[in-house]
């Protein structure tokens, strides 16, 4: 048996909804695309939501438009992927990592608040595997240094904080306190890549929540204009009869999602209450049978969130990454594909290069050195999970 570590969940469905699309004489943003935004929206519990091409087309276009640049600072954690970091460098503004706590994917929220100064405009929690960070922890840190706060705009005045904007790539569906991923921090982005638990094969959104300095259709209006070149109508309003002429108001980018790939979400938004159920079954069944074994695993549903069961992160414990990596390679003599979520940013080049030291961050190493990804997905049939047990319990045995 070969099991591959995180392949899509496409049905027919979507091939036939994608079909529709190529035959309808509009492929790109349109219809679709727009309905899909809808959709999110209505997920989330948010008035407006911005389909673009991918998570990290969102996630940059946020910072953009509160108009944070060079001489800005923006804190992230030091446990996660690239993307986090990487826009916060494509829009010249200083990245600043924080550590982890101990044995927790969650970023050491008194290290954040200590981070913050006054050159703070924003901070990046990630709700990695699909777990939603402590969102009160974020606020109070954030509201601490409320006095530290220099606006350098007015959407940045109306805040009058630094502003928290969650990565939340892996978060669709998940919920906090009775809040869904996307209405909890002041700006969310999602991804819907090709093995996310929703997925459009590449593609994203933004969501942000009520705000009194908001006005929520002008907001998506700016949205469109800094994604399409600044451009004062979009292809399907140029579309019409006698409506070809338009302005560009400024340089902007171009980032916008088109009805084919549209056309996959709108059928994965009719199956994804039942792909969040199968995800928890899976998990459910993963934590029961390795309750006594010699792991920890993370809590993906308790009084206070449910995740999205995005990733079944499991810490071998008292191993290092020597023996992590045994069991990776024992897993795939036996066909079973497995990942590390994440190789903390400190330890990659392009990081380095920026001076940051895994020294720094100690936490994060420690949960990264022993840390194994076992697949979690949709397609995965109960007998597959079985093999995948059965494997994983007899590599753990075998001393490395």
């Amino acid at each position: 048996m070969k099991i591959p570590f995180s392949p899509p969940d496409i049905t027919e469905q979507e091939a036939q909804e994608v079909t529709a699309a190529l035959l309808s004489g509009w492929i790109t943003t349109g219809p679709r695309t727009k309905q899909l935004e809808k959709d999110i929206a209505q997920l989330c519990g948010v008035e407006k939501a911005v389909c673009l091409s991918s998570a990290t087309a969102s996630l940059e276009s946020i910072l953009q438009m509160l108009g944070i640049g060079p001489g800005d600072e923006v804190i992230t954690t030091a446990y996660t992927y690239t993307a986090a970091a990487s826009v916060v460098c494509h829009i010249g503004a200083t990245l600043r990592f924080v550590d982890t706590q101990k044995d927790s994917l969650e970023m050491d929220y008194n290290q954040m608040a200590d981070a913050i100064n006054e050159r703070t405009k924003a901070v990046i929690p990630v709700d990695l595997a699909g777990i939603p960070c402590n969102y009160e922890k974020v606020f109070e840190a954030v509201e601490s240094k409320r006095a530290l706060f220099r606006p350098n705009n007015d959407l940045q005045k109306s805040f009058g904080r630094v502003i928290v904007v969650a990565d939340g790539a892996h978060a669709l569906g998940a919920q906090w306190r009775g809040q869904m991923a996307g209405a909890i921090a002041d700006f969310t982005s999602f991804s819907f890549h090709a093995v996310k638990n929703f997925t459009t094969g590449e593609g994203g959104a933004l969501t942000w929540r009520n705000h009194q300095g908001i006005d929520n259709e002008k907001m998506y209006k700016e949205f469109q204009l800094l994604t399409l070149h600044g451009q004062s109508k979009d292809a399907l309003e140029k579309s019409a009869l006698n409506s070809w002429e338009y302005d560009i108001i400024y340089p902007g980018y171009k980032r916008n999602m088109t009805d084919v790939v549209a056309a996959i979400g709108l059928v994965q938004m009719k199956r994804f209450p039942a792909l969040l159920s199968r995800r928890r079954q899976l998990i459910e069944r993963y934590n029961e049978a390795l309750k006594d074994e010699n792991v920890s695993v993370l809590p993906h549903y308790t009084d206070d969130y449910t995740s999205s069961g995005h990733l079944y992160l499991v810490r071998l414990t008292g191993r290092d990454s020597d023996e992590r990596n045994q069991v990776i390679n024992q897993m795939a003599e036996r066909g079973i594909a497995t990942n590390v979520h994440y190789k903390p940013l400190p330890m990659m080049t392009a990081y380095k290069r920026l001076g940051f030291d895994i020294k720094d961050y100690p936490n994060a190493y420690h949960f990264f050195e022993n840390e194994i990804t076992l697949p979690l997905y949709t397609k995965l049939t109960d007998e597959q999970v079985e093999f995948i047990l059965q494997n994983f319990k007899e590599v753990l045995k075998i001393k490395h």
